[in-house]
């Protein structure tokens, strides 16, 4: 079982480690699954929380590296504890037994083995909430592709289009390239983001963009390029808490938090385009943390 970890390419990395030989490729992830937490969570957007909160399972290591990572000692450094598969299904049976509205698997690319087998057993016992992949975007589309039909909603970070900036935040300078093809692949899958009649997401796309300071230029370029490939549909998160965590303190640019000019430009160019779906659920929080 989980083949795939012996020849590991998982993600755009391709690192080809044996990891079921205890061999550690980009992301550092071994061949047991790991996770920092799981627990139904109502920080995410309304639509994933809905009533009974989202069933959010946090996944250890990441196959990114952004310099203003909140969650960097688990996507970093790994922290979490390392799960046999059956104690792993049964954190998800739980979710479900307390009503989560969704499963949703945080950070999950080097766990998507995992993933797919965990779900298919749930599905062969009993009907589960929506599924929910939840990426910075940094995804194989081959990889994608073999979880057509296990996921239902994607929520996917589109951080930024410029490589020589992907390269300096996130140490990846191909991620324009690659977030590109695989949010097309994820919409092909799952379309526009529907909901049901309680406003509780239950199929399609959400796309994140947090809004950093100093590069409003670049947002409005991803909200372009949104509009013109995909939807004007499309249901996006345009988020304005962006706050110096880990080493963002170090990068002049990042030392500090939003302006209310800065995330005001975002949302009216996001207007401009068409793209009126913008989730709201945080925003009125924004400016208790914003630079004066």
């Amino acid at each position: 079982m989980f083949e795939e970890y012996t020849r590991c390419r998982l993600c755009p990395w391709m690192c080809e480690v044996n990891r079921r030989e205890g061999k550690k490729g980009r992301c550092g992830a071994g061949a047991d699954v790991r996770i920092a937490g799981a627990f139904l969570h109502f920080g995410e957007e309304a639509c994933l929380v809905g009533e009974t909160g989202s069933g959010a399972v946090f996944f250890s290591h990441c196959v990114m590296r952004c310099m203003y990572c909140q969650t960097y000692e688990m996507s970093w450094f790994g922290r979490g504890e390392d799960l046999t598969d059956p104690d792993f299904l049964g954190i998800l049976k739980s979710l479900v037994e307390r009503g989560c509205e969704n499963l949703n698997f945080i950070t999950p690319t080097a766990y998507i083995p995992h993933i797919r087998w965990a779900v298919e057993e749930l599905r062969k016992t009993e009907k589960i909430p929506p599924v929910v992949y939840n990426t910075g975007g940094y995804e194989s589309v081959e990889a994608l592709k073999s979880l057509e039909g296990i996921v239902d909603i994607y929520l996917t970070d589109i951080k930024y289009l410029n490589g020589e900036l992907a390269k300096k935040l996130s140490h990846a300078p191909d991620y324009p390239d690659i977030v590109k093809v695989a949010v097309m692949e994820m919409y092909r899958q799952v379309g526009d983001l529907e909901m049901n009649g309680r406003g509780v997401a239950k199929r399609g796309l959400i796309v994140r963009h947090l809004v950093l300071p100093g590069y409003v230029e670049e947002s409005l370029k991803v909200l372009e390029w949104i509009a013109e490939n995909l939807s004007v549909q499309t249901y996006i998160n345009v988020m304005g808490h962006y706050r110096p965590f880990h080493l963002a303190p170090n990068i002049p640019e990042l030392s500090r938090t939003l302006r209310r000019q800065e995330y005001e430009l975002v949302i009216s160019k996001a207007r401009e385009l068409g793209l009126t779906r913008m989730d709201t659920t945080h925003r009125n929080l924004y400016p208790l943390i914003w630079e004066n």
